[in-house]
């Protein structure tokens, strides 16, 4: 019975996130053109950086797809529970320190 229930979770979620990359897709398809679409969902897809798609699945959601933008919101929220605890920090970093100390990259032979 659990094989069951983590068979029909694992199948849902992969349901859910194919939904959001097609919606993702079309909302960018649609406002800024099929080239820009592909390339949302390379960089999603390979370096997975989410956020252009979740954009993108919001406004596929609203301006393709007609929803209620608070049901839109509902939608895609999912993925920026994901993408938030990467993102504030770096944010609060810069306007603390003046730089972020999440994205500095420190040479192996760096020369003092």
């Amino acid at each position: 019975m659990k094989y069951v229930i983590r068979v029909s979770a694992l199948t849902a979620l992969l349901a859910f996130i194919a939904t959001q990359i097609a919606a993702g897709y079309e909302g960018i398809a649609h406002g800024m053109g099929p080239g820009w679409a592909v390339a949302a969902v390379f960089i999603a897809l390979y370096l997975r950086f989410t956020l252009p798609i979740t954009i993108g699945a919001f406004f596929g959601a609203t301006q393709v797809w007609g929803w209620h933008w608070a049901l839109a919101l509902g939608f895609t929220l999912p993925a920026l529970v994901f993408v938030l605890p990467g993102v504030i920090p770096a944010i609060l970093s810069l306007s603390t320190q003046g730089s972020s100390s999440l994205t500095r990259a420190t040479p192996v032979c760096a020369e003092h």
